[in-house]
């Protein structure tokens, strides 16, 4: 609940600007109709006796009333101009979305997790093109990054660290820093189970009872036994129990207590009952029944769980267990030595990965407790801020904590991070990682995932300074605010000044943020607000750690409103819904945490690797076929109705139809309307494995390359042309135009023969922005042409106006003449405009696939190259299903040699190489066909 809010309506950018697309050609219809009615005002006069034109005419056509007749024709050329508008564009769009969602991203092998037998599950079908342009990733880390399979590692007890494993992130730390770990042999008697991987014989089998002081181990695994809420199922015996925790780290911790003599068996309403080992003396076991008084359970806000028990001999303890930052805040004064050394413990355990929890008890007096528990039984039913007053109550009684020590929790990184991490930030996609883990835990998580490396110039703003603690030791809250928002403005300022200077530099690092929540919660405020998001936005990756669910939205919604970029946020948690709702997109992991962040989602996927799929193939391709779609619906529509607009000036602004109704009324339904369709589904510039091979392709989204005005406006100017050509040389040819019986062409036989062309035209057109051909883009070009012929050859025997029309056209050498000629002639600038930008100014998915022109399209499915998309077994045999012989797909356009590859590898590198007309030339001229190996 306290995560809920409303769920918010997504729409793609793209959407966004098609709408402002759909009002520009709003205006341009009204600038268009307005032309004409001022025309039809101008031009009508009874000079043109023979219009008939007399006193007795109707208003739309009476020479008298010249504004009457211009309004009137304003409707009219409204009506007559109206196919501008690509009302079934909308229509078309959300069924090539939704088949998109529902048959590739769904169904793609690619993303699908043997182990857990989950698919990808696309949620919506609105955001699909938005997975193109994606600039920002915002992740959790536990679930997220990490496989959420907790296990007990390390602790520490009274100040002494008990573990002797090694984990994968100090590992890589030592890799790193070219140092050799020295690996401690596992002790045959180690214990390890779901949950428990801890080996040290010093705590196992009641060695306990030998250490310096017994007593807090004892008060250790008690608190570890009795503070929390898990149940219990199956029989009550060690082998064969089976707990059901909120969290894996319960889960684990409960866990530990049992390997370590503390068994937790069952559970009551009031009561917890523990099977205690050598506790008395070795080798006894006694069952030991706790009352449970009172729960103060954990939320975000308070990031710490207590219980009140009654022993059986009647003694009063408040166990508590929770982050450090909070345990810390709460303890007793003095015993500054344990604190301290605990405190470097906590560290050394973040630093090797570990997620890591205090544990603190505080022993009770009968008139303390019955004091307080007035006050929570009053709390707890209160109607009215419930939650808020328990946790004011719960403040009364967690203080004066004794520290007992800490745990630490191991958590391994999921398969194919690091790799899917390093080719998303070639991509150009800037990750920030937000936790509720300890800095170190954070810090060194990203540098296991690639997120950081010691090549970054790192800026850390943390609250865990010495000034700050002095002042916090003072315990006034005023005090802190204060001091810790000019300490965060101050940090903020310098680390901004010194990320500008290294920007300015030729080859400046990359740049690197880490700050904790507390710094963060200042830092959100609306006076540090723009100095963080501009710091931020200058750096490569950010890690926020210690921070609350409201702060993982807020820091995703100022990066999304602030910087206006799109955003992605990706979490498994019920804590990751407000983050994943803030973001445009919004992607669930289904995990071991519920289904609470997979609901709350756009998309489901079942690991974080599969992010490489999801956005660099099906995101990029989403958005290029959209981009296509949108920009041929406008040429196509535009192009059909200039053809009436330039004949509305041979007509004195009247507003006589060119074409016939029907033809208007199909030319969008059926004579156009399936091959841009299948464009929408089937187009694509490079292969899938390609797409991840070169992840810079994916750049070009994020700039919104292929939906600029620029490129809108180029597709109006050849709209423009191509109108011009259809009427002019119809009409033009068609004065002197005669069929056998020597009789010239009337205006249905130039409007039939005008349309002719434009449906071949613009159907041709749509091949020649494809990057692959397909047998159904053969069938829905051909098929469309061919349904035109049909109709027009039924229609013409059914209709008066156009009665016998086509079969007249037909029998003349003037249609074959103009049906050969016209088109070529329109379409012989786009040829010239697209050879001339393949040559001199190529796009980079223009280059990759001049580069790799000669390889087939499917071959690249075999290797599932370097991206870290590594089947299981599992998954592979899934997988093989997928290597059925199927139709390759061939590119085209390919008559150019594109130029300017060392621009494009250099951008890899992030090195700026213009290109030179004259070093295009001169590649191009040196190129030689490769050899193909001849099959025997």
């Amino acid at each position: 609940m306290m995560n809920s809010m409303n769920v918010p309506s997504k729409r793609s950018t793209l959407e966004r600007k098609l709408d402002k697309l759909i009002l520009i050609l709003f205006g341009t219809l009204f600038f268009m109709c307005v032309i004409g009615a001022i025309g039809s005002g101008i031009f009508i006069s009874r000079k043109y006796y023979y219009l008939g034109l007399n006193e007795g005419v109707e208003m739309a056509f009476n020479p008298s009333n010249r504004f009457g007749v211009a309004a009137l024709t304003l409707f009219t050329l409204i009506t007559l101009y109206s196919t501008i508008i690509p009302i079934s564009l909308y229509v078309s769009i959300e069924m090539i979305k939704f088949i998109q969602s529902t048959q590739f991203i769904n169904k793609d092998l690619h993303m699908y997790h043997g182990e857990t037998n989950t698919p990808a599950l696309a949620r919506t079908s609105n955001l699909n093109e938005e997975l193109g342009q994606v600039e920002y990733i915002f992740s959790d880390k536990t679930g997220t990054l990490t496989r959420n399979l907790m296990e007990f590692f390390k602790c520490s007890i009274g100040g002494e660290v008990y573990g002797t494993g090694v984990t994968e992130i100090e590992r890589g730390g030592a890799r790193r820093s070219g140092m050799k770990i020295q690996e401690v042999q596992k002790s045959a008697n180690a214990v390890h189970e779901k949950g428990f991987n801890f080996d040290d014989a010093r705590l196992m089998r009641g060695a306990w009872r030998n250490e310096p002081d017994p007593d807090v181990c004892k008060e250790f695994f008690r608190c570890l036994a009795i503070c929390h809420t898990v149940l219990t199922e199956g029989d009550e015996t060690p082998e064969k129990i089976t707990y059901q925790a909120a969290s894996p780290d319960e889960a684990a911790l409960v866990t530990a207590a049992k390997n370590f003599g503390f068994f937790f068996y069952r559970r009551t309403p009031t009561t917890i009952y523990v099977r205690e080992s050598h506790v008395e003396k070795m080798g006894k076991v006694q069952d030991v029944c706790y009352e449970i008084l009172n729960v103060l359970e954990f939320n975000s806000t308070r990031k710490r769980q207590s219980v009140v028990c009654r022993y059986p001999d009647g003694r009063l303890v408040l166990y508590c267990k929770g982050a450090d930052t909070v345990i810390y805040e709460r303890l007793i004064n003095g015993n500054d030595n344990l604190k301290k050394i605990s405190r470097e413990h906590l560290e050394q355990f973040g630093s090797a990965g570990l997620r890591t929890l205090c544990l603190a008890y505080r022993d009770l007096s009968p008139e303390i407790y019955e004091s307080w528990n007035e006050k929570f039984i009053q709390a707890k039913s209160s109607l009215r801020e419930r939650e808020k007053k328990l946790d004011e109550v719960a403040e009364l009684i967690e203080k004066d904590l004794t520290l007992i020590g800490c745990t630490a929790i191991e958590d391994k990184l999921q398969e194919g991070v690091p790799t899917c991490i390093e080719t998303l930030s070639r991509a150009g996609i800037k990750i920030w990682v937000l936790t509720g883990d300890k800095m170190e835990t954070a810090i060194n998580i990203a540098y296991a995932c690639n997120l950081i490396n010691n090549e970054m110039k790192q800026f850390i703003i943390s609250s865990e300074t010495d000034a700050i603690r002095e002042v916090e030791n003072r315990g006034d809250q005023v005090e802190i605010a204060r001091f810790m928002k000019e300490e965060v403005k101050r940090e903020l300022k310098k680390c901004l000044e010194e990320a500008q200077h290294h920007l300015h530099t030729i080859s400046g690092p990359k740049l690197a943020l880490v700050i904790d929540g507390k710094c963060l919660m200042y830092a959100l405020d609306p006076s540090l607000r723009v100095m963080l998001l501009n710091l931020s936005l200058n750096c490569s990756s950010v890690v926020c750690c210690r921070v609350s669910p409201l702060q993982k939205a807020q820091v995703t919604s100022l990066v999304k409103k602030g910087a206006r970029k799109i955003t992605l946020s990706i979490g498994d948690g019920a804590n990751d819904v407000s983050m994943i709702q803030a973001a445009h997109i919004g992607v669930g992991i289904s995990g071991l945490e519920g289904m609470q962040a997979v609901m709350a989602s756009d998309f489901a996927i079942a690991q974080f690797r599969y992010l490489t799929d999801l956005l660099l193939v099906h995101g990029r391709w989403s958005y290029l076929r959209i981009c296509k779609v949108i920009t041929y619906f406008f040429y196509k529509n535009l192009t059909f109705t200039l053809t009436q607009f330039w004949f509305t000036f041979h007509t004195g602004f009247s507003g006589q139809r060119f074409y016939d109704d029907w033809f208007q009324s199909l030319y969008n339904v059926i004579f156009t309307a399936l091959p841009v369709i299948i464009v929408g589904l089937f187009d694509k510039d490079v292969s899938a494995s390609l797409s991840k091979k070169y992840p810079e392709l994916y750049k070009e989204g994020i700039r919104n390359a292929f939906f600029k005005w620029r490129v809108v406006a180029t597709w109006a100017c050849f709209s423009v042309y191509q109108s011009l050509v259809f009427y002019s040389f119809i009409t033009a040819s068609g004065r002197g135009g005669k069929n056998k019986s020597g009789r010239i062409f009337g205006h249905w036989d130039v409007s039939t023969m005008a349309f002719t062309c434009v449906v071949i035209t613009v159907n041709l057109r749509l091949l020649m922005i494809c990057n692959s051909i397909t047998r159904w883009h053969y069938i829905s070009v051909g098929g469309s042409i061919l349904a035109w012929f049909l109709f027009i050859f039924v229609y013409s025997l059914l209709r008066e106006n156009v009665y016998f029309v086509i079969y007249v056209l037909m029998s003349t050498f003037y249609f074959y003449v103009a049906l050969l000629l016209v088109p070529v002639v329109a379409l012989m600038g786009d040829f010239i405009y697209q050879g001339v930008q393949r040559w001199f100014f190529p796009y980079d998915y223009q280059i990759v696939q001049e580069i790799h022109w000669h390889e087939p399209d499917d071959n690249t499915r075999v290797r599932l190259l370097e991206v870290g998309s590594q089947l299981t077994p599992q998954e592979e045999r899934s997988y093989a299903i997928a290597q059925l012989p199927r139709e390759l797909s061939r590119h085209t356009g390919f008559a150019f040699d594109s130029p300017g590859y060392e621009s494009f590898f250099a951008s890899q590198l992030g090195i700026y190489a213009p290109q030179k007309a004259w070093d295009v030339a001169r590649r191009a001229s040196m190129r030689s066909k490769p050899k193909i190996p001849k099959k025997n």
